[in-house]
């Protein structure tokens, strides 16, 4: 009884081990060059539907409420909402150039802004 009690044992402790380390590699990804024709510019990210995937490129210059930034582009400017934990620890100015990756986000009685998913400085 011990021996199969030890090995139960033994063998739960393998597996949570092994799900321990499988959690710590999530959050990785690609860190290699962006297609620059993959960027949506802002005059283009207000045509385009609700939920719509973008890639926006330029600074963020003011924040205009509780999660929400004024973007500016060559094109335009349009606000942003970046959650708090979206930041990942990253502190940016208005002279910062960063990308943003996000979905449009359309209203009926607003003006479209974008819902960002994640915020890096751009290289």
């Amino acid at each position: 009884m011990n021996k199969i009690l030890l090995t139960a044992l033994a063998l739960s402790s393998a597996i949570s081990v092994s799900f321990s380390a499988s959690a710590k590699n999530l959050g990785g990804g690609f860190t290699g060059p962006v297609d620059a024709k993959a960027s949506t510019s802002v005059e283009e990210a207000k045509q385009l539907s609700d939920d719509s995937y973008v890639v926006l490129r330029g600074k963020i210059v003011k924040s205009v409420g509780h999660e929400k930034y004024l973007f500016e582009d060559k094109s335009g400017s349009i606000v942003i909402e970046i959650d708090d934990d979206d930041w990942k620890g990253l502190t940016v100015g208005p002279n910062d150039t960063v990308e943003i990756r996000g979905e449009v986000d359309t209203h009926w009685t607003k003006p479209t802004n974008i819902d960002v998913d994640s915020v890096s400085l751009a290289k």
